[in-house]
């Protein structure tokens, strides 16, 4: 997550394929009040960091055991593995081999603590990758194949790394639910065309921020 340098709480994306985790996430930085007086680098930490909390406090299910974090720790470098080597050539390599990691906490008040002081993770180069797999984690794989229509429907699209809708709702609502309209709706024996018309949850928000998508990208409007 990299905040723009001429718009202090606008999130900017470099490549396509994360618009799917950094548009909800926008949508939730553009909610939060104090992104009228945004201007120095450790407000945006605190905005940043509460938008993630917010997010995983909704994920955290009552069938969920805990709040998870996905994170990398510094692994052994290739030089302190080929230490017992006594090849000059393969002791003198120093990359760095990362080890990816599962965090769990019982509290909220853990969460928040852990959140702040992962935030160089979140601003580095896999941030938006360990933040889905923390939103997934604590939410529960099960817990979502149980919420998805289809079981087999993938959050990203394999071929062109689209998002899901239900993968949007899971970031939006806490649920990963497929549809778009509001509330709970008994589907069998209705007209289609009637039942999955958007909901007036998503077009008359309660603020005025909008997710739009087109065929290959979702944009975050607010005014």
């Amino acid at each position: 997550f990299v905040f723009s340098d001429s718009e202090s709480t606008a999130l900017e994306q470099f490549e396509g394929g994360p618009c799917a985790v950094i548009a909800p996430v926008q949508h939730c930085v553009s909610v939060d009040d104090k992104t009228k007086h945004v201007e120095m680098q450790e407000e945006q930490k605190n905005l940043l960091c509460h938008t993630l909390c917010d997010i995983l406090e909704m994920a955290c299910s009552d069938n969920s055991e805990s709040y998870c974090l996905a994170t990398w720790i510094r692994g052994k470098t290739t030089e302190e593995t080929a230490s017992i080597s006594e090849s000059p050539a393969e002791s003198s390599h120093q990359e760095e081999q990362p080890c990816k990691i599962k965090r769990a906490f019982k509290s909220f008040p853990e969460l928040k603590a852990a959140v702040w002081d992962q935030y160089s993770a979140w601003t580095n180069r896999f941030g938006v990758l360990l933040f889905l797999y923390s939103v997934i984690l604590t939410k529960g794989i099960e817990n979502i194949k149980n919420e998805i229509e289809d079981a087999t429907e993938p959050l990203i699209d394999p071929v062109y790394g689209h998002g899901s809708q239900s993968l949007i709702n899971l970031l939006l609502t806490g649920h990963a639910v497929s549809n778009v309209w509001d509330g709970d709706r008994e589907c069998s024996g209705m007209t289609p065309i009637h039942v999955v018309k958007v909901g007036s949850y998503l077009k008359s928000p309660k603020f005025p921020i909008w997710i739009l998508g087109s065929e290959t990208h979702l944009t975050v409007f607010f005014a």
